[in-house]
């Protein structure tokens, strides 16, 4: 792992309490203290905790968010994080199957990746460890 001057982490937003735990317990047995762990329970939630990472000099470098969320849904929360962080990863999680609909959502928000629910430990890991590699491989 190539060393870097700020603590790193993953932001993980979603409206149910009990999913937006579980991906966080996921996260935290999988890759340990490599990352700080942040949670919010919908994106204006999400914007406060970004910024206090940034006061606290920790880099965000990857959210994870649900799609539909009461307030700012979380595809209008990813568009938004692209334009205003365009350094920060992003992952769309959803129970929505309208391929079309996601394939133009990747597109638009620059995700990095879609993952459909329920999420597969699986499947969460093999996205961002492909995310991990390509954020440290040379450009």
């Amino acid at each position: 792992m190539v060393p870097t001057s700020a603590p790193e982490a993953i932001l993980c937003v979603d409206d149910e309490g009990i999913i937006l735990m579980h991906l966080v317990m996921l996260l935290q047995r999988r890759y340990g203290d490599r990352y700080r762990y942040g949670r919010a329970a919908g994106a204006e939630e999400a914007r406060v905790v970004l910024e206090r990472f940034e006061a606290e000099g920790v880099k965000v470098v990857l959210v994870l968010s649900d799609w539909l969320m009461p307030g700012l849904s979380g595809d209008a929360f990813l568009k938004a994080l692209k334009s205003e962080r365009p350094g920060i990863r992003a992952i769309l999680v959803s129970g929505k199957s309208d391929e079309e609909e996601i394939r133009r959502l990747c597109e638009e928000a620059g995700l990095s990746g879609f993952l459909s629910k329920p999420i597969s430990s699986e499947e969460l890991f093999a996205l961002i460890d492909r995310i991990e590699g390509e954020r440290r491989s040379p450009a």
